[in-house]
């Protein structure tokens, strides 16, 4: 099949994990192109190279009428040319645009955390609710967005598929040097942005003073924080720096089916993290860790309490490993991906 795929921004983030994984997998036995807008382009150094790659620098998320008409006639044109079988749009501007104006019949729409819209920008959820049916399918990637999707009255077509990583066993050294002072290392990976939580990470840090903490994903330096706070920066392929963390924190307040929680569940990392969107689909309190409010005292109690005990730590690893192995690995989301694909086409045919 020849598969077409378009993303709003090419920086590393969550979403553009996903399809880096999708296009990856798929490549060898189809052919895939992949359009990336704004941003750095640091996504595309980790597409497999036989992948067709455009980085196309007017595909933006924020509203501007001279971007959009240059980008909307840039994919009608890109797929008068390349007739792709199917047609899959990532995240909400790449979504509106080419549901706008791309064949209906041939498109899947893969929604990377509804909240980012039903929470943050709730006011645009009439254009979601009258462009469902200009696509074939529309993708939740967990439970809970499937369930708010419909509960929104966005109820078209709607599927289920969990997002899936890559498990690798490379390991690299932190660009920063921690202090052997600390008995334990908690990391959190994310951009320094809303509706990522970094004031409930420095006051954890603040209040487990014992513990060094590491936050990967900042873009600029960050001065006058807590001496057992360290800033690494934007690092690519920053998951395989989870082997220098004992635990693994994301405080935020809202999220899709958060990639770096994989990540760091495939390094067999313990897990503290907000209870938003699909979190607790993957993380099982007691199991391999504990979703939470957005709570300082509830955070510094649990992080404290898996650091402390050495039993409930490794216990919560090895769990956090066997979910990640059993159920949401790179090859399952593809192949249940493919099998979408499969149907839209053969319903095309």
């Amino acid at each position: 099949m020849k598969i077409l795929h378009i993303i709003t921004k090419s920086e590393l983030g969550g979403a553009q994990s996903v399809v880096t994984n999708i296009v990856n997998e798929l490549c060898g036995e189809h052919d895939i192109t992949l359009v990336a807008g704004e941003g750095d382009g640091k996504m595309l150094d980790e597409v497999d190279n036989r992948v067709h790659k455009i980085r196309y620098k007017h595909l933006l998320r924020a509203v501007s009428p001279y971007h959009d008409m240059r980008t909307l006639f840039f994919i009608w044109n890109l797929q008068r040319r390349l007739k792709p079988d199917i047609i899959h749009l990532h995240s909400s501007k790449a979504g509106l645009l080419g549901r706008l104006i791309l064949p209906r019949r041939k498109i899947i729409y893969t929604v990377h955390g509804f909240d980012s819209i039903r929470v943050a920008f709730r006011k645009l959820l009439f254009i979601e609710r009258i462009m469902q049916k200009r696509c074939a399918a529309i993708v939740g990637v967990s439970q809970y967005d499937t369930n708010n999707l419909h509960s929104e009255g966005i109820s078209n077509n709607i599927s289920l598929i969990y997002n899936g990583i890559k498990i690798t066993s490379e390991d690299r050294h932190l660009p920063i040097d921690i202090p052997g002072t600390y008995k334990k290392t908690v990391m959190c990976i994310a951009r320094v942005s809303m509706p990522k939580r970094l004031d409930i990470f420095l006051d954890c840090a603040r209040r487990l003073p014992q513990y060094a903490f590491v936050w990967i994903g900042n873009l600029m330096p960050m001065h006058g924080m807590p001496e057992n706070v360290f800033f690494a920066g934007n690092l690519p392929n920053a998951a395989t720096y989870c082997h220098k963390a004992d635990l693994f924190m994301l405080p935020s307040n809202y999220e899709g089916l958060p990639i770096v929680l994989l990540e760091a569940m495939s390094k067999g990392k313990p897990i503290v993290a907000s209870m938003v969107g699909g979190v607790p689909e993957i993380v099982v309190n007691g199991k391999n860790g504990y979703v939470l409010p957005n709570d300082v005292d509830a955070f510094v109690e649990k992080i404290d309490y898996i650091l402390s005990n050495e039993d409930v730590s490794r216990r919560f690893s090895d769990f956090s490993l066997r979910m990640v192995e059993k159920n949401f690995t790179a090859k399952k989301m593809a192949g249940s991906y493919l099998r979408l694909y499969k149907q839209i086409y053969n319903k095309n045919e």
